[in-house]
C-alpha cells in the first residue's frame, strides 16, 4: 500500500486567549431561555399536531405507504413463521410465569397488535421472553405461594394444592405487576426519559440475561426431574432451590426424565439440521411445534398422565379472556418488580431494535418504543397478559425469513388468534417437560454469552469486571435485585474511573504544536520553565482534592511546604520591623534586616504552569474553587498559571462560579496549550527556547 502524502501547512496568527477568540469569532447571546422554550413546546399549529399524530402513531405515517409489491410476500412467510415459533414459546414461557400456559397464548397476541401500532422498529418480534417470564414467575410466586393454598383432601387425607384458586390469584398478580409496568413505560416515554438504556451498558445487559438464563433453568429443573421443590424467595433463593432440588432428585419421576431427555436431544439434533440446511431452505423446519405435536400425540396415545404420572398442560379453555380491571390493592407489593420489569424489557427491546435499524438504515425512536411497550403491557394486562419485550430467537426469524415490517408482526398474532380459539384444546395432553426442553434448548444462544468473559479479559477489564459482578449480583440477589445492584456497581465504575484518572505531565512533540504525554514517547520534550499538566478525566467535588495533590506530585512542588516558609519569612520579617520600628537610631540595620527576609523564590521552581482543561466538560463549585485556589497558592510563590484548551460550557461554569474578578481575567484562559506556551516564553531571554522547539514568533 502506497504511502499517504503529508501535507504540510503553515498559519502565522498573533497568540489567543479567551477573550480574544471571543472578540474575533464574535461570541453570540446566550440561547433561548427556559421559559421561551416552555412557550415554544406549548404553542399549537397544523403541522405541528400533525407531527406530533404521526410520531404518537407511526402506523399512520408508514403503512398508507406500504408497498405489497415488495414487502407482502416476505411479511406474509416471516408472519406465519414467526406465529409458529410463538405457540410453544408463548406455552412454555407461560410456565415460567407461573401461570397457565393458555395465557402465553394471549400475551402472544394483543401486546403484537399493539406494538404494530405504536412501535418504530420494523424487524423486532414482540411477546414472549424467558428473562421477562422469569422475573414474573419470582412476583407471582412470592406473593401467591403455595402454602397459602393448601386444602384437606378427605380422599388421601392429607393436604392438596387448590390448583384452581392457586392459578386464579397468580394471574390476578401477573396482571397487577404487568399493568403497573407499562404505565412506568407510558410514564417514562412522556417525559422523554429514553436515554435511561444508556445506563444499560452492552457487558450489564449480556452479564444480567445471562444470569437471569440460570434462574430460568433452575426454575423449569421440577418439570424435567418431575418433582415439586419449596419456592424460596429473597436473595440467595436460587441456591436453597437448588439444594432442594438435589435432595429431591431420589423422588425423580423416571417418565417425566425420559420425556425431557429425549425431548432435548431430539430438539438439538433438529435445530442443528436446521442450521445445517439454512441456506438450502427457504423457510426454517418449525421444530419447537413439531416437537409439540409429536409429544402431544404421543401423550395422548400412552396416556403418559394416567400411567406413568407426567404432568401435562391440562385444560386449556377455548376464546380469549374478557377484559378485567387489574387488581390495584396489589399495586403495592409489586410496584418494585414492575419498575424493574419495565426498565429490564425496554432495555431489551431497544438494544436489539438499534441493531436492526443499522443494518437496515432506518431510525428507532427510543421514546416512542416506550410508550409502544407500555402500552402493548398496560392494554395487553386489561386481558390477562403478561410483561413482553422483543426475543431475539423470534426477531432472528422474523428477519432471515424476509420480514420488512411489523406487518409481519401483525401477522404473526393473527396465527396464534387462529390456534387460541380453535385449535389450543388439542394440547391439552401436551407433557410440561417437554415445555422445559423447549425453553433448555433456547436458551443456549444466551448461554454463549460466557464467551464474553475472555473476550472482555482482552479488550477492557473493567466491562469484563462489570459483566462477572452482574452475573453473579442476578444469580444470588434474583433477577430484581440483581439489576438494580448491578446498575449501581456499573455507575460505581464510572465514578471511580473518574475518580482516579490518568495524570500526565505534556511536552511539545519538536516543530510542531502538538502536545503529547512525556511518558507516552519518547521524542517528545519538556519546555524548559513551564510545567503542562492534564488530568484525563473532568474535575469536579470527586477528584478535586487528588488533582491538586497529583498537580504538586508531578511537578515537584511542595506547594504548601513553600508557602510554608514563605509565611514564616513573612513573620519573621514583620517581627524585625517592630523591633526596628522601636528603635529608630537603627534605621540602617532595619532595612539590611528587611532586605534579609525578604522571600525570593527556588530558582528550580518552573516560572509558569498550564493546566490543560480539554478533557474537561464540566466543573462544579467544588472544581472553580479549585482552580481559583491553584491559581492562588502558586502565584504567591510565583509561578503563574493559566488554563488551556477550554470549552465552552466550562468558560461557562467559571464565570458563574466566580473565578474571573477585577485582576484575573479571560486572559489567563487560550485556545490550545500552544497560545498558553507561547504566551508564557515571551521574555527576554526565550529566543533560544524558540529557536531550540521549532517555534516561529511574531511581533
Amino acid at each position: 500500500m502506497a504511502e499517504r502524502r503529508r501535507t504540510s501547512y503553515s498559519v502565522h496568527r498573533e497568540v489567543l486567549d479567551e477573550g480574544a477568540v471571543d472578540v474575533m469569532a464574535v461570541k453570540s447571546e446566550p440561547k433561548t431561555s427556559l421559559k421561551d422554550k416552555v412557550k415554544g413546546a406549548m404553542r399549537c399549529s397544523g403541522p405541528r399536531m400533525k407531527s406530533c399524530l404521526l410520531g404518537s402513531v407511526p402506523v399512520v405515517s408508514w403503512l398508507p405507504r406500504y408497498s405489497i409489491k415488495e414487502n407482502a410476500l416476505g411479511d406474509l412467510v416471516s408472519g406465519i413463521s414467526v406465529g409458529i415459533m410463538q405457540l410453544p414459546q408463548g406455552m412454555a414461557y407461560a410456565l415460567l410465569a407461573a401461570v397457565p400456559p393458555v395465557f402465553g397464548l394471549y400475551s402472544s397476541f394483543y401486546p403484537v397488535l399493539i406494538y404494530f401500532i405504536f412501535g418504530t422498529s420494523k424487524h423486532i418480534s414482540v411477546g414472549t421472553y424467558a428473562v421477562m417470564s422469569v422475573m414474573i414467575g419470582g412476583v407471582t410466586e412470592r406473593v401467591a405461594p403455595e402454602s397459602n393454598f393448601m386444602i384437606w383432601d378427605n380422599i388421601t387425607n392429607s393436604s392438596i394444592v387448590d390448583s384452581a384458586a392457586l392459578d386464579a390469584e397468580r394471574i390476578r398478580v401477573a396482571v397487577a405487576v404487568t399493568f403497573l409496568s407499562g404505565l412506568f413505560q407510558i410514564l417514562l416515554g412522556l417525559v422523554q426519559f429514553g436515554f435511561v438504556v444508556t445506563y444499560l451498558s452492552e457487558p450489564l445487559v449480556r452479564g444480567y440475561t445471562t444470569g437471569a438464563a440460570i434462574h430460568v433453568i433452575v426454575s423449569q429443573l421440577k418439570y424435567t426431574f418431575g418433582i415439586s421443590p419449596l419456592r424460596y424467595s429473597g436473595p440467595l433463593a436460587l441456591i436453597y432451590t437448588v439444594l432442594e432440588i438435589c435432595y429431591l432428585i431420589p423422588k425423580t419421576n423416571i417418565g417425566t426424565l425420559v420425556v425431557s431427555i429425549v425431548t432435548i436431544v431430539c430438539l438439538i439434533l433438529a435445530k442443528e439440521l436446521n442450521a445445517y440446511l439454512s441456506k438450502k431452505l427457504p423457510v426454517p423446519i418449525p421444530v419447537e411445534l413439531l416437537g409439540v405435536i409429536i409429544a402431544t400425540v404421543i401423550s395422548w396415545q400412552v396416556d403418559l398422565n394416567g400411567r406413568y404420572g407426567v404432568d401435562v398442560v391440562g385444560e386449556i379453555p377455548s376464546g380469549l379472556q374478557p377484559p378485567v380491571v387489574p387488581a390495584t390493592s396489589l399495586f403495592g407489593q409489586v410496584i418494585g418488580d414492575a419498575f424493574a420489569l419495565a426498565v429490564v424489557g425496554y432495555g431489551i427491546a431497544i438494544s436489539l431494535g438499534r441493531i436492526f435499524a443499522l443494518k437496515y438504515g432506518y431510525k428507532v425512536d427510543s421514546n416512542q418504543e416506550l410508550i409502544a411497550l407500555g402500552l402493548s403491557n398496560s392494554f395487553g394486562a386489561i386481558f390477562q397478559c403478561f410483561a413482553v419485550s422483543c426475543s431475539m430467537s423470534r426477531s432472528l426469524v422474523q428477519e432471515s425469513t424476509g420480514g420488512r415490517t411489523q406487518v409481519a408482526g401483525a401477522l404473526s398474532a393473527i396465527v396464534i388468534l387462529f390456534i387460541t380459539l380453535w385449535i389450543g384444546r388439542l394440547f391439552e395432553d401436551l407433557p410440561k417437560a417437554v415445555l422445559a426442553a423447549i425453553i433448555f434448548v433456547n436458551l443456549h444462544g444466551i448461554m454463549k454469552q460466557f464467551l464474553d468473559v475472555p473476550a472482555l479479559w482482552k479488550s477492557n477489564r473493567v466491562d469484563m469486571l462489570v459483566w462477572v459482578v452482574t452475573f453473579i449480583l442476578t444469580v444470588l440477589l434474583n433477577p430484581d435485585l440483581g439489576l438494580a445492584a448491578a446498575i449501581g456497581f456499573s455507575m460505581l465504575t464510572v465514578i471511580f474511573r473518574t475518580q482516579l484518572p490518568k495524570y500526565s505531565l505534556l511536552g511539545q512533540i519538536p516543530n510542531t504544536d502538538i502536545y503529547k504525554p512525556v511518558e507516552d514517547y519518547d521524542q517528545v520534550r519538556h519546555i524548559p520553565g513551564i510545567v503542562i499538566f492534564r488530568s484525563s478525566a473532568t474535575l469536579y467535588f470527586a477528584n478535586a482534592e487528588m488533582y491538586q495533590d497529583a498537580l504538586g506530585e508531578k511537578s515537584g512542588i511542595d506547594i504548601t511546604k513553600v508557602l510554608s516558609a514563605k509565611k514564616k519569612l513573612e513573620a519573621k520579617r514583620k517581627r524585625q520591623e517592630k523591633k526596628a520600628a522601636k528603635k529608630p537610631n537603627m534605621e540602617q540595620q532595619k532595612d539590611i534586616a528587611i532586605i534579609e527576609m525578604e522571600f525570593e523564590p527556588d530558582p528550580s521552581l518552573p516560572r509558569a504552569i498550564v493546566l490543560d482543561l480539554s478533557p474537561v466538560n464540566f466543573l462544579d463549585t467544588v472544581g472553580v474553587k479549585t482552580l481559583k485556589s491553584i491559581r492562588k497558592d502558586y502565584g504567591e510563590i510565583g509561578i503563574e498559571v493559566v488554563l488551556a484548551g477550554c470549552q465552552t460550557g466550562v468558560v461557562d461554569n467559571l464565570q458563574k462560579g466566580g473565578f474571573f474578578n477585577d485582576k484575573v481575567t479571560k486572559s489567563c484562559l487560550f485556545a490550545t496549550v500552544h497560545d498558553a506556551v507561547l504566551h508564557c516564553l515571551t521574555g527576554e531571554n526565550d529566543s533560544v527556547y524558540f529557536a531550540a522547539f521549532g517555534i516561529e514568533m511574531m511581533h
